[in-house]
């Protein structure tokens, strides 16, 4: 469908009338490759390498420009921490306090934010609060007072996320605690990270992104001028699956258990995860930390900056199978996304218990409050206004717990910094099973209304939501709050 007809329907169409044309899955515009695409499944899973503290408690990381081969027999200047897409992997102990030192080699602007750390305000990653390029630094303070989880970082510089995560700013962290470590998960080489995102290459194999003529200017709190082109402020999607910045990879497994990380890094595009030719995931987290119980899933739906620990027994598969990860909201090239392919058997003492965690039981809340994710005629808004730095829409107090109605007229990944949440209901009826535990990132589908109920723990300060299509965020779709 067009970008022309899309802006129409969105214009014009209630929620009735996007299901009744059956636009109700579509979240972005796609951008097509100029680059001859490799074949699938022929590049390996590549892993990112740990980080490495410069000494106990510190760590520090250069962002800057370098070429890397991710089309095969072609190169592709991104732009990441230390050089690499994704960065290093930040693998983190609750409570360990940890200081990162960014240096920015690049030549713009960039702010990093921890997404689902509970952080103090100055570290948070504010859209404003610039590290300058050329050399400029700043360090990034996180005690890593929270529970195991998924974690991952990536740029958050105003009107600019969506191309400068597109171009390679994003990695992922892993937080653990002695709760995770007393489980039988699988370990070691056996616990994959997996940063999946899309991405359209241009004939010499650089990225390709629809950013307008003169490549776009900030204006502080006037978007007209944001770094992407208008036909695609509902977002852009590639026509290339990465998966650890490898186009379509495979990995070789044996047929025992596998914990996967998934993390979808995408600017815009939703996933369905399915695994052919059959078989079940087996979560054990979500964007926050660990599920009380284990929760048995034929498919993952994945909304931008949502994430899913889960397991998968490959014991189940005979040996020699090719076993396909699968986005069933694509077809053409992007309804792939990576394979395994089971190489032997092995010894597996791993297993997943019923019982995973105490995690924190509910607050009653002290409030309801209200946000509209909707679009005008030159930004996307919250509660009618395009992002106002600096004023805030709420002020809950630290130590309390609200409920959150977000309501949208789009795909909105809603997310929330500091707090952590339960999704208690969609269009008034209970959440999806995919729902389950503390999150900070939920889907709000096209004139749905979600019911969240958000904990306001670790710091008093300026905090933001917003919508974490990153095209969206760009286009003023975010809010300050304050808690106090």
């Amino acid at each position: 469908m067009s970008a022309l007809t899309r802006r129409g329907f969105l214009g014009v169409l209630g929620g009735a009338g996007l299901a009744a044309a059956g636009c109700a899955e579509l979240s972005g515009e796609l951008l097509r490759s100029r680059l001859t695409l490799p074949r699938p499944f022929t590049v390996p899973l590549p892993i990112p390498e740990v980080a490495r503290p410069v000494r106990p408690g510190r760590y520090e990381v250069t962002q800057r420009a370098a070429r890397v081969e991710i089309v095969p027999g072609t190169t592709t200047e991104i732009w990441g921490y230390g050089g690499t897409f994704p960065g290093p992997t930040f693998d983190l102990r609750r409570g360990s306090r940890v200081t990162v030192g960014v240096r920015n080699e690049l030549g713009v602007p960039t702010s990093t934010h921890l997404h689902g750390g509970v952080t103090p305000p100055g570290s948070d990653g504010y859209p404003t609060d610039l590290v300058t390029p050329g050399g400029g630094a700043k360090d990034y303070d996180y005690p890593l007072e929270q529970r195991a989880a998924t974690l991952w970082y990536h740029d958050h510089r105003m009107d600019f996320t969506g191309p400068q995560v597109w171009r390679g700013l994003a990695g992922m962290a892993l937080v653990r605690d002695e709760e995770e470590d007393a489980l039988p998960l699988p370990k070691g080489e056996r616990e994959l990270p997996l940063m999946i995102c899309d991405r359209a290459f241009d004939e010499d194999g650089s990225f390709r992104y629809p950013s307008p003529p003169g490549g776009g200017h900030m204006g502080m709190g006037g978007h007209a001028h944001a770094a992407v082109d208008g036909d695609y402020m509902e977002g852009v999607e590639g026509d290339v699956i990465l998966v650890n910045g490898a186009p379509w990879p495979v990995a070789e497994v044996t047929a025992t258990r596998y914990r996967l990380r998934l993390l979808n890094a995408s600017n815009a595009r939703r996933y369905r995860l399915r695994l052919a030719p059959g078989g079940r995931f087996t979560q054990i987290g979500s964007d926050s930390g660990l599920l009380a119980a284990p929760v048995a899933h034929d498919e993952l739906p994945m909304a931008p900056g949502e994430r899913y620990d889960v397991v998968v027994d490959f014991s189940a598969y005979p040996v020699g199978s090719a076993v396909t990860l699968v986005n069933t909201l694509a077809g053409g090239p992007a309804r792939n996304v990576m394979r395994f392919v089971v190489a032997r058997r092995a010894a597996d003492d791993s297993a997943v218990p019923a019982v995973l965690s105490r995690p924190p039981g509910r607050v009653a809340p002290v409030t309801t409050r209200r946000f509209d994710f909707r679009r005008s005629e030159r930004a996307w808004t919250i509660n009618g206004h395009p992002y106002r730095p600096g004023v805030p829409l709420a002020r809950p107090r630290l130590g309390t717990a609200e409920v959150w109605r977000l309501s949208s007229d789009f795909h909105h990944p809603v997310h929330v910094h500091l707090a952590h949440f339960l999704v208690l209901a969609r269009n008034g009826r209970a959440p999806a099973a995919a729902d389950a535990g503390w999150k900070d990132t939920v889907d709000v589908r096209p004139y749905e209304v979600v019911d969240v109920l958000a904990r306001f723990e670790g710091y008093r300060g300026r905090y933001m939501l917003h919508c974490h299509n990153l095209e969206h965020e760009d286009m003023a779709m975010m809010a300050d709050f304050e808690v106090i």
